[in-house]
């Protein structure tokens, strides 16, 4: 056990408080959560920075000591890897994301974000001789039932980076300002707070996401436990009771982060009045409306930049017949689908 002076602590070990002065070990483990010390071995022009747990980034430079955990990611856009089968002191990983998510990397989209960053493991991070995982400072526990009625707004995509954090932030602002009290949260994707500063920006007053449950990252995790974090995260908020809950899936529904088995669950979809789908193309969108349709959670409003010029708005209308709504061009008249589902 040696002590190890940390430059940059990734957001996604927010919960455990880290120090920039924490004891490492060389005993390590390939457990998804696991919190370890690395050294960075590499600079990069793109994709090069750290997401601290204030939510500021920080760019990431050659010999950085960094706080990350362990866990996988599977993204359309950017790195998709594993956890490690074996791992040991001075094994050389990825780092899969801004969070701070670690593991081997098996893909990138290399025109967009380059290779992925080498780091090296110094050891695992320790307190009172025992390794650290994120799981060891939860906020809530997975749960089998939910146990609140709160009334839930959720947004879906076809796919990441289609508008989703977006058109929920411009929700939430502006049923903040009609006087509801709203709380946030992100039940799928891959470890990170951006999104969910970006809920509190606008107006939510507490947000929690998967993290919070001690998962890293929700890629390849099993339905049934998916559904159990999802249920917990809502039940977060009982106590507070909050006049509705936004609800963000990272990825799309048909990804590999566990979105469609939470859309199916029946008592989840119960408690949805208002479904806003988000897409990139017309495709997209008509497939995502048909799907969740399928599983009975129906689109209510499609956005995201299919949306951003009348040619898409069309395209929608004469296909689906859905109301759309552009983050960037907001109206109001979706309040009255509120309006009345809150009053049934």
């Amino acid at each position: 056990m040696k002590k190890v002076e940390l430059d940059k602590i990734s957001s996604v070990t927010k919960n455990l408080n880290l120090g920039y002065h924490e004891d490492v070990t060389r005993r390590v483990s390939t457990e998804m959560g696991t919190v370890l010390a690395a050294q960075v071995l590499q600079d990069k022009s793109i994709y090069n920075e750290l997401e601290l747990p204030t939510g500021r980034m920080s760019k990431l430079k050659k010999d950085d000591i960094i706080a990350v955990a362990l866990g996988e990611r599977a993204a359309l856009k950017g790195f998709a890897g594993h956890l490690p089968k074996s791992l040991k002191a001075d094994d050389v990983i990825h780092l899969l994301n801004f969070g701070g998510i670690a593991g081997v990397c098996t893909s990138a989209n290399v025109q967009e974000v380059g290779e992925p960053l080498r780091i090296r493991v110094l050891g695992g991070i320790a307190r009172e001789g025992k390794l650290l995982n994120i799981g060891h400072a939860k906020k809530f526990e997975p749960a089998n039932d939910l146990q609140n009625d709160i009334p839930l707004i959720i947004t879906t995509g076809s796919s990441m980076d289609s508008g989703k954090t977006t058109v929920a932030s411009e929700v939430i602002k502006t049923l903040h300002r009609i006087g509801m009290r709203l709380a946030g949260a992100k039940v799928t994707g891959v470890g990170a707070m951006r999104d969910l500063y970006k809920m509190e920006d606008y107006g939510v007053y507490e947000s929690v996401s998967f993290v919070d449950c001690g998962i890293p990252s929700t890629a390849n995790v099993s339905d049934d436990m998916m559904v159990k974090v999802a249920k917990g995260a809502l039940n977060y908020f009982t106590a507070s009771q909050p006049d509705a809950i936004i609800v963000e899936f990272g990825d799309g529904i048909l990804g590999r982060y566990g979105v469609l088995p939470i859309l199916k669950d029946p008592q989840i979809q119960k408690n949805v009045r208002l479904h806003l789908g988000c897409a990139r193309d017309p495709v997209g969108a008509i497939k995502l409306a048909e799907d969740c349709a399928k599983i009975g959670l129906p689109l209510d409003i499609i956005s995201g930049p299919v949306t951003d010029n009348e040619v898409g708005k069309e395209i929608i209308k004469n296909a689906t017949g859905l109301m759309t709504y552009n983050a960037f061009s907001p109206r109001n008249d979706w309040l009255d689908l509120v309006i009345a589902r809150w009053a049934v």
